[in-house]
This record gives C-alpha cells, structure tokens and sequence, in this order.
C-alpha cells in the first residue's frame, strides 16, 4: 500500500529522481540556451563594432572628399590673389569670388616669409597668432592639408603656394589657406549618416559633439587621447566607443570619437531572452514528464541505496549494502560502499589534523608566556647574581657569610638553568648556530653518555654512511641528546635497549602528507628509540608541555622534552614521536640539510681572573637596576662608562661626548629604539664603535638579520667576569692604531 513507509520511502525516493533528472535537464537547457544567447550577444557585439568602424570609415572618405574640394579652392584662391599681386582683399571681400561658398569657413593669406596678411574666419573668435603657429607648423612639415585649432575652434585646411608665373621652387610670392570648420552641425550630419553619436577631440579637448553637455562631461571622463575601442556608460546607458586619428603624422592631434549605442542591441536580446526562456520552459516540463515515465524502473534498487546513506547521516557506516548485477546502480552501490570507507579514512585523518593544530597553538602560546616570564625572570637573576657576587667578593673563604653566598649563587645557577630551559621551549634563547657534523657530535658525547645511561641499558649508536651537515648549536644540540637519553632511561626502569641512529631522508610529498608537520625536502635524521613503557595517545599529545611530567612529585621538572621541542623548532627542524602504550618510544628530528663545511668549534682563551680596562663604554638599559649593576662592574674593571637609559639618550649622549667610544653594551629589548637599531645608528657617527648586545632572550619582534656583522653577545644573567671578560675580548678586536682617551665630561658619565 502507498501509506506504508516502504511506500513513502519509494516515493520519495521516486520524487528525488525525478527531481534530480529535472535538474539535470533544465541545467543542460539552460547551459544550451545560454550557448545560444551568448552566441546573439557575441554577434550583436560584432555587429555594433562593425557599424562603429564603418561610421569611421565614412567620415574618413568624407574626410578625404573634402580635402580634395578644400585644395582646389586653395588653388583657385592662389590664382586669383596672383592676378591681385597678393592683395589682402582676395580673402576679405567673398562676395567678389562667386567660388566661394558656406563650406568654407576659413581664408588666410601669408607672404613670402610665411607671415600673415589677412585671416577671414565665419567666427572671429579664431586667434591670429594661433593662425600664425599653425602656418609655420605645416611650412616646416611641408604638409599641404591638415587640422587648425584655436579659441575652441576646429578646422579641416589646405593650403597653396602662389607662384608669380611658372611654379618654380624658391619663386613664391605667398601662401593661401582655405579651410571648413568643424562643429556641431558637422556631427549632426555624420550622425544622421551613420546612426551613431559623434565627437571630435583635439587632444584630450572635446571640440563638437552630438551629445548634451552634462553627456560630454561623462565622456571626457571615460575616455582618454588614447586610440582604440572601448566600453563605456553614458546616463546609464552602455556605448560602444571607437576613436580614430583624423590628423597625419606629425600634425595636430585630432580625432574621431564614434559612440555606438547598445540601445537598439539590448532591445533585441532582450526578444531573444524571452524567446530562450520559453523555449527552457518547454523543454524543462518535457524533461519532467519523461521522467516521470522511467523513474519508476530506478526506484526500488535505488531505495536499498538511500537507506545506506540514511545510515551513514547517522553515523552508521557498517549498514549492509548488496550490489547485485552489473548495472549502473550495482556500481553506484559499490563506489558508495568504497567512498563510506574514504570518507570513514578521511574523517580520521581530519580528527588527527584538527588535535595537531590545536596542540601547536597551545604550544605557541605557551611558548609566549614561558618566553615573557623567563625575560623578566633573567633580569631579576642578573641582578640578584651581580650584586651576590659583590658581597661574596667582600668575605674570605673561612667566613660564614662567603659560604652563604656561595649557597645564593648555587641557587641563582640552578634558577639560570630553568629560565633557558623556557627559553629554549619558547624558541626565544640566543643560539649560536654552525655546521656540523651529526656523527661526529654524537660520538664525542659517547662517554657522557656512557655515564647516564645505567648498566641494565644497553646502548648502541648506529651512524649512517657519509651523512650531510647541519646548521645548529652544537650546544644546544648535545642538550636535546641528553634529555632524550635521560628520557629514554627513565622510561626503562626495568632496563631495556636504548638506540641512537643518524641518516640522510628525503621527505617526499607521499610521506609529508602522513605527518603534515613536515614539509618535503632534504633533512638530516637523529633517532632515538627506546624500549620502555611507552605512551598512550593523551600522554603523547603533552609531553612538549612545559612543567608536564609523568614523574613522582619532586622527581623532575617537566622541562627536559619541552627544551627538545623548543631547540629543534629554532634550529628550523622538525620533531616526530611514534610511541604506544608497552611498545616503547621512538623520536624522531629532522634537521635540514646543508651543504657547507663544518666549523671547527674555536677555542675559547682563559684570561687572567682579573681584567682592567681603560676604554670608554656606552651602556644603554632600560632596567635601571641591571643598568646600575653593570655600571659598576666596569667602573671596578678600570673602565669610563657613559650610561643611558634607552637608544635615544645613548645617541644624544654620543653625539655630546667629545672623546672615543670604543664600545656599546645595549640591551636588545627597550622601549623606543631597539638595540639592534641603535647599535645601527650609532655606527654611522661613529663606525669604529664595537657592539655588545645583552639579552635574556630573542623577542618574536627580532627580524632576520638585524644584528650588526662582528658584533657579540653576552647572554643574561652574567656575572662580573663574563661581562668584563665579554668587554676585554671585544675591545681586543679594536686595531691597535686608537688614539688615546680623551678626558670625560662629568655630565656625562652616570
């Protein structure tokens, strides 16, 4: 019975059919249908340029037609103003010449210099000495015909010489000038010739036109000097606009604006429309009614089929599906079987993207918070640390309070160590990259390696042939080594297998595509495996986490794999975990290859304990204890300070100070002016200054690139004999060939 819902379901079923079939017809119709009238369009467009072309072509004829009437004129006007000997009254008295007639609106009559006798125009408007220019203008070209423009009036020419006798090269006597004006009833008429509406420019001036002034305001606008044809819309109204040069090469820039209407094209495309769309309708109900009578034969296979996808809206992708036969549905039932299954992989893949991306915003933000505390964290150490260390200086080793001092400075080395373990995470530490050689690294770590790693460990490094170089901080690098490997051990409370292995990988696009966090290209491996516990999926997706630890309270910090990430991901690398729960785990970095040499690591000269110095240094800092604080150390090293409290005093104060600043220690951090900037700025007064900067760590504000070349930096928090020694090694750069240091002004040390 049709009430029964396996009845309902096969009608609807049968009305989506035929619903779909009369979609599919009416988009063919209307794609046909839109065919056609985009064929009418694409003819009625030609048809409306050839009819512009024509209107040019016409007036071009016309054009020329005149030029011939105009140069006989002159000819006969050049023969009568011989018989006169060359008497003004030749042009100012027409009615004497029966010749001439209203087409001719302009007589002009030059001597044999070129200078003008007489000028008759039908408007006296025309300036005489524009007549003069444009004479002397067409005698230099040795043109015969042209344009002449002035007080807004524009005229068609053509001019004589006048011989006295025989025509002889050099025998003229003068030159006579007849031309037409061009004007409003000039396009008048080539607009009842050709239907279209008529201007003339000369240059970017509209001369004459058949257009209302408001419309020739429009068409100025619209329309440049330039030739060619365009469209445009005049009192809403679109016009096909066709400009041609009328003047010849070297004459006066005239042309011909045609501006042929859509007006009569519209008209007729709108009978088209109208005509397609009833034939669309036809077309449309006959689709229909034709399926109608075969959707009926597709409904019962199909319904089998809608009750899959029905279920899959669910979110049941295991509901049975048979195809039976080989027909069109049988193979539409199996593709869906197939595409339940890809849409079933693709969710998954989307879950995993999702959770990826929303960890690597929690990380970032992290990192931003961790790299905020850190940097203010660094300058209360760097303070705490110097002036600790003044005390300590103050007691001998037997007493007391040298002891209590040490105990302070222990603890401030310890605080030292976490801030740069934020740093690190937070990508924000100071690096000092090189090319180096992975297998060499590891194998020079191996003995403290050897010495981490328990006896119920066993430990193997598998190096990989002839591997490429990478460009990092060695340092750096051995601290991810390390907290990997103390990771690893502690992972294996009951012992296990501990592997350490370097390669050369090319990420292809196949791969890149299963773990989207790393490009394709060339890379570097560092693995380290182990055969611990392993991870559970929720374990994973924290373990870069700063303070997250699996750990007992009170048994680590929670910094060691943050540190890991934040180094490989300011080195440029990549990090991969692959882990299970009693399957161990697996980490994998992917450094990017390079082809330089490797750097030899230099080495580092122990000085004396205590330096003196004699030099002149600018500090500039903006935390006025840190600033102080180095104040002092130097001034106890031997050294003129000059201090400043941000970028722009440190300049006033250089510009001031008459002696020889050998160095300027600044923060790179400060309000107003950056470090870098300074630093910049100051080596254009003075470019034999050395450059120190001081940081906690690098701002994400840091632009590639902005430190200074030969320029050092001393990591915060320092004590005395880092900065002083920081100090003597830099001005140690300075060529021995400085002048001596001239007195200080007392205004302007601090």
């Amino acid at each position: 019975m049709i009430g029964t819902p396996a009845a309902q379901k096969h009608v609807r079923l049968r009305t989506k059919f035929i619903l779909s079939l009369l979609v599919v017809t009416s988009g063919l119709t209307c794609a046909a249908l839109m065919v056609v009238r985009r064929t009418a369009a694409d003819h009625m467009q030609s048809e409306i340029e050839s009819d512009a072309d024509t209107a040019v072509r016409t007036f071009q004829f016309v054009q020329k037609q005149r030029q011939i009437t105009l140069a006989h004129k002159a000819d006969l006007l050049a023969a009568l103003a011989e018989m006169r000997n060359d008497d003004p009254s030749t042009i100012e008295d027409p009615s004497e010449d029966p010749w001439q007639s209203d087409d001719f609106n302009l007589f002009a009559l030059a001597d044999r210099s070129g200078k003008m006798i007489a000028l008759r125009t039908s408007d006296p408007g025309f300036p005489t000495d524009t007549a003069q220019a444009e004479l002397l203008r067409m005698r230099a070209h040795g043109q015969k015909s042209g344009w002449w423009y002035g007080g807004g009036e524009l005229y068609q020419v053509a001019m004589q010489t006048i011989y006295s006798g025989a025509p002889v090269a050099g025998d003229s006597t003068g030159t006579v000038v007849v031309g037409h004006e061009i004007d409003g009833h000039e396009a008048a008429d080539l607009r009842g010739i050709s239907s279209t509406e008529v201007a003339f420019r000369y240059g970017d001036q509209l001369v004459a036109s058949t257009l209302l002034p408001l419309q020739e305001g429009q068409l100025t606008r619209q329309v440049d000097g330039r030739l060619g044809s365009k469209r445009i819309r005049i009192d809403g109204q679109p016009y096909w606009v066709e400009t041609a040069k009328l003047s010849q090469k070297g004459g006066a820039p005239v042309s011909l604006v045609i501006l042929e209407s859509y007006r009569g094209a519209n008209a007729f495309l709108a009978h088209v429309n109208h005509l397609l769309l009833g034939l669309g309708l036809i077309a449309v109900f006959a689709g229909g009614a034709l399926a109608f009578m075969i959707s009926g034969a597709f409904t019962r296979p199909l319904a089998d089929l809608a009750e899959g996808v029905s279920a899959l809206e669910s979110g049941d992708d295991t509901y049975p599906l048979r195809a039976r036969g080989a027909d069109e549905v049988a193979r539409v039932t199996r593709s869906f079987v197939r595409m339940r299954r890809v849409l079933k992989s693709n969710e998954a893949k989307r879950q995993q993207l999702e959770a990826q991306l929303r960890q690597s915003q929690r990380m970032e933000a992290m990192g931003r918070l961790a790299g905020g505390v850190a940097h203010d964290f660094n300058n209360l150490l760097t303070i705490i640390k110097g002036y600790s260390d003044l005390i300590v200086e103050g007691f001998k080793p037997e007493d007391a309070n040298f002891r209590h001092g040490q105990q302070i400075s222990k603890a401030i080395d310890r605080a030292t160590t976490l801030t740069r373990q934020l740093l690190a995470f937070s990508r924000m530490q100071v690096l000092e990259p090189k090319v180096v050689d992975l297998n060499a690294l590891v194998a020079d770590m191996g003995k403290m390696l050897a010495r981490l790693i328990r006896e119920d460990i066993t430990f193997s490094f598998e190096p990989g042939d002839a591997i490429g170089q990478v460009k990092t901080d060695p340092g750096q690098l051995e601290q991810v080594i390390l907290n990997l490997t103390v990771n690893a051990c502690d992972a294996m409370p009951r012992g296990g297998k501990l592997t350490i292995q370097t390669r050369d990988e090319l990420v292809q696009e196949h791969l890149a595509q299963s773990r989207p966090a790393i490009p394709a290209g060339q890379y570097v491996l560092l693995i380290v495996a182990d055969t611990g516990c392993g991870m559970d999926a929720e374990t994973k997706a924290r373990i870069f986490e700063p303070f997250f630890t699996t750990k007992e309270p009170g048994k680590g910090t929670g910094l060691g794999l943050a540190t890991v990430y934040g180094v490989v991901k300011q080195s440029g690398g990549y990090i991969w975990v692959d882990s299970k729960p009693g399957k161990g785990a697996r980490f994998e970095i992917y450094l990017p290859r390079v082809n330089e040499p490797v750097q030899k690591a230099a080495t580092k000269e122990i000085g004396a304990p205590s330096v003196r110095g004699r030099e002149t240094v600018l500090i500039a800092e903006d935390e006025s204890a840190v600033r102080d604080l180095a104040t002092d150390f130097l001034r106890s090293a031997g050294y003129t300070v000059l201090v400043a409290t941000d970028g722009n005093e440190a300049l006033s104060i250089a510009k001031k100070f008459s002696g020889k600043i050998h160095v300027l220690l600044t923060d790179v951090v400060m309000p107003g002016m950056r470090g870098p900037e300074l630093a910049e700025k100051l080596k254009q007064t003075r470019p034999n200054v050395k450059v120190v900067y001081m940081s906690g760590y690098l701002d994400f504000a840091g632009k590639e690139g902005e430190f200074l070349d030969g320029s050092e930096f001393l990591q915060k928090p320092y004590c005395r004999e880092e900065l002083v020694r920081k100090i003597a090694d830099t001005v140690a750069q300075i060529p021995k060939t400085i002048p001596a240091i001239q007195a200080v002004p007392h205004a302007l040390v601090n």
